[in-house]
């Protein structure tokens, strides 16, 4: 994601990020997730697949000495077993999904990738939380989202940002 883009995201954000707790779907080297515990974050759960990725992540963990605000699963970002510890689903504040543009344009991916936004909107969103996700502009419209989605979509060139709050009586209770 752009710096400029990233810059947005997080001032769209605004206050909802201090003190939240966040899951950062395919994290890749973390860019999102460091950005969130920057800006106060109680607790980043990153999830990255890929292991030199996870080791660039896990170097710059090290580096900004996050210690316990931070923890690194490495898995398939899909896979509810990734988005929480010992089998006990999150309660997340920010959700950020950052996933390949080459996964939406496959069509078991984006149908795992929809599956995944639903599960996460009803499981582990709180309730005033909100979930991000990043797209190329052409590749989601609001019809593609689950009726669980409160869509709101601001698009920076190829990139579209994708605000998603749960419905009302939906979202994983505090």
């Amino acid at each position: 994601m752009l710096d400029r883009v990233r810059e947005s995201l997080f001032s769209t954000l605004g206050d909802l990020v201090p003190g939240a707790r966040v899951l950062d779907l395919f994290a890749g080297t973390g860019s999102l997730g460091l950005e969130a515990l920057s800006r106060g974050a109680q607790h980043v759960r990153f999830v990255e697949r890929d292991r030199s990725a996870r080791e660039l992540l896990t170097q710059n963990l090290a580096t900004l000495q996050v210690g316990s605000r931070a923890e690194l699963s490495g898995g398939d970002a899909l896979s509810p077993k990734q988005w929480s510890r010992d089998g006990i689903p999150p309660a997340a504040t920010l959700v950020l999904m950052d996933p390949p543009y080459p996964l939406w344009r496959d069509r078991r991916g984006r149908t795992g990738l929809l599956e995944a936004v639903g599960r996460l909107l009803e499981d582990v969103l709180e309730q005033g939380g909100v979930m991000v996700l990043h797209t190329h502009p052409r590749d989601l419209r609001v019809e593609d989202l689950p009726a669980s989605a409160a869509p709101e979509c601001r698009v920076y060139g190829n990139t579209a940002l994708w605000y998603l709050w749960p419905s009302v009586g939906t979202g994983a209770e505090e």
